[in-house]
């Protein structure tokens, strides 16, 4: 078997080196050329799988070691019989850490109590739901709005978007769509920007494309934190330079996250190949326990991983796809012994 992997997916050789031969590229690089002969294509969010890719070769198996899936035409894949697995959930609990960083952050920053602001999360699935579950261990009160789920589920604590987007701080959390009954493509955008004061706090987590950035830049906001970006690498400047955190969609890219959605892919190769799992795979991510002896939740979390970092690593926005693509090793917060009582996952 070839395989065709994306070169920052995360420890690709001891992976997936049993099941052939591997050609690893980065993702940006992959063409149709580098995949005609190939079997299974592993690939991150930088490679766009259609049929402009895949149409006339041989690649029977498609793997994604990311949450996301707008980079991925599911129904050419379904159609011409190619098998699609995801890693979707793999980064839930480091993006949601990310969050209660930039909280954790703000709050000192900003002078004020977390148990006295409300939050709304934009899109409550696996990031959504974690963010919830933490935020709620720190006294927030959170307003959830997600209309799937609503309709489906008729969950009577969720609330309408006008709603969640009055919150104090507002976070995005959902998929990119831009089909079905609720395309999430300017989501907040100029029928409902007004709903956003020069209080408010907003976090974007989840795809650039979601808010409309051209009124964002010249919307007054308490702070904006941002992770994801429409055109990356070629990012908005004013955005990034008035943000609170602006950093290169690295929310999610904790070695935990990295391990989940190589993991997953490796565990969905295995069943399509009818190939054993090696048992050995989930140990590769056992650091000791680390200690952290500080006395407040910004300096306990700072002391972790301080995500000041990587803002000041893209102030040079040509960093945007290097720095990314060169992550420093970042741990969650279950692998660290801390003075401080962290939310859990």
């Amino acid at each position: 078997m070839k395989l065709v992997i994306d070169d920052a997916v995360w420890g690709y050789e001891k992976f997936f080196s049993e099941f052939g031969d591997i050609v690893a590229l980065p993702g940006r690089n992959i063409k149709r050329e580098n995949v005609l002969d190939c079997d299974t294509l592993i690939i991150r969010s930088r490679t766009t799988i259609n049929k402009k890719l895949l149409e006339g070769t041989n690649v029977r198996f498609v793997g994604s070691t990311v949450a996301g899936l707008d980079h991925v035409d599911q129904e050419y894949l379904q159609k011409n019989n190619i098998k699609f697995a995801s890693a979707q959930g793999c980064n839930a609990n480091a993006v949601a850490e990310y969050v209660i960083s930039a909280l954790a952050n703000l709050s000192v920053d900003y002078a004020f109590n977390l148990e006295d602001k409300t939050l709304g999360i934009i899109g409550v699935g696996n990031v959504g739901s974690r963010l919830n579950h933490k935020a709620k261990q720190l006294g927030i009160k959170t307003l959830l709005n997600d209309p799937p789920r609503q309709n489906k589920e008729n969950l009577a604590d969720f609330v309408d978007l006008n709603r969640a987007l009055s919150a104090d701080i507002v976070s995005f959390h959902t998929p990119l769509t831009d089909v079905g009954s609720y395309p999430s493509i300017n989501l907040l955008g100029q029928h409902n920007f007004d709903l956003i004061t020069k209080d408010t706090i907003i976090i974007n987590t989840a795809r650039g494309e979601i808010i409309d950035e051209e009124i964002w830049q010249k919307t007054q906001t308490k702070a904006n934190v941002i992770d994801c970006w429409k055109n990356e690498p070629n990012i908005n400047k004013s955005l990034q330079q008035s943000a609170y955190w602006a950093t290169p969609h690295i929310a999610g890219h904790s070695i935990d996250a990295k391990f989940n959605g190589s993991h997953m892919i490796y565990q969905a190769l295995c069943g399509f190949t009818n190939t054993l799992p090696n048992a050995d795979i989930s140990n590769l991510v056992k650091p000791p326990q680390i200690p952290v002896n500080r006395n407040s939740l910004k300096s306990t979390l700072n002391a972790i991983y301080p995500f000041i970092e990587d803002n000041l690593a893209i102030k040079d926005t040509t960093q945007f796809e290097h720095y990314r693509r060169h992550y420093p090793i970042r741990y969650e917060w279950h692998h660290f012994d801390s003075k401080i009582t962290l939310p859990s996952a």
